[in-house]
């Protein structure tokens, strides 16, 4: 049998193996524990679908006043990112997470740290399994019925489908740390309700969407683009699949993604650092 000192690093296969496992085995339980809610799963496709004639008409509506094409986008473009965005909101899911505020509330989040995975890390892997699941049967619903009863704007470069997969994804991960967060205020704020609040308003404003951001003025949208993570939520994932902008262009969005995703995940496991030196739980 044998053995390792404490000044050896353990093989790196011991390290990584297990922890993807891990981390797989919890992605998959967030997949099945989200599944068994059909009944609001139908509610929720039947919804966006709703909701996406209404956005669609008011955009199509939009730039049949400037001529065919507005901001850039043309009519198909602009059907195209209603009803994929449409797609995408519960797969991204913007609103409605206060798992983590509600545990820090009772109490109940001195269990996630007695355990061996890092709560941002549990906490991303579960939410992984619910995009999982909302990509099957929340995304499908809303574009297929656009396909159905609008003339919407295929993509033309083989690059496009696979970009917009992993921007997509990217936009999980940085909603997701958004979301944490706002809820990881409970630690110093003990009800996160107004932080939701704040959350809720800015990010459909801000993420791109009640309207593409690329109808505000320069001057505001690229600020806004670089400086801030909400247009990667749903901004450019759909730029992207639109084809708004040329190769290139649609590269270095998704960059600026990557960076965003990898600070926002930095910052949630420093502020949760830092939250576990002040959390007080029944006097302890």
């Amino acid at each position: 049998m044998g053995s390792v000192t404490a000044t050896v690093a353990p093989p790196i296969s011991r390290n990584i193996i297990p922890w993807f496992r891990t981390f797989a085995a919890i992605t998959g339980s967030g997949f099945r524990r989200y599944s068994t809610y059909r009944q609001a799963t139908l509610a929720g496709a039947f919804t966006n679908t709703v909701f996406g004639f209404l956005r669609c008409y008011v955009l199509l509506a939009v730039a049949t006043g400037a001529g065919g094409v507005a901001g850039g986008y043309s009519r198909a473009q602009l059907a195209t990112f209603v009803w994929v965005g449409q797609g995408l909101l519960a797969v991204v899911l913007l609103w409605r997470w206060t798992e983590l505020a509600d545990r820090i509330r009772t109490g109940e989040v001195a269990s996630d740290l007695l355990r061996p995975v890092h709560p941002v890390v549990s906490y991303l892997a579960t939410d992984l399994g619910r995009a999982g699941y909302a990509l099957l049967t929340r995304f499908l619903p809303p574009v297929v019925t656009g396909l159905l009863f609008f003339d919407l704007a295929l993509p033309t470069r083989w690059q496009t489908v696979p970009l917009f997969l992993f921007s997509v994804g990217l936009a999980v991960v940085i909603c997701f740390g958004c979301r944490f967060l706002v809820n990881a205020t409970a630690y110093w704020l003990h009800d996160a309700r107004g932080a939701m609040i704040l959350w809720t308003l800015g990010s459909g404003v801000l993420a791109g969407l009640y309207f593409p951001l690329r109808f505000l003025p320069d001057w505001v949208a690229v600020p806004l683009w670089l400086a801030t993570p909400f247009p990667s939520l749903l901004q450019t994932p759909l730029d992207v699949l639109v084809e708004r902008d040329g190769a290139a262009i649609q590269a270095g969005m998704v960059a600026v993604q990557l960076l965003w995703a990898a600070l926002v995940l930095l910052i949630c496991r420093t502020v949760q650092r830092r939250a576990e030196h002040r959390l007080v739980v029944q006097g302890g």
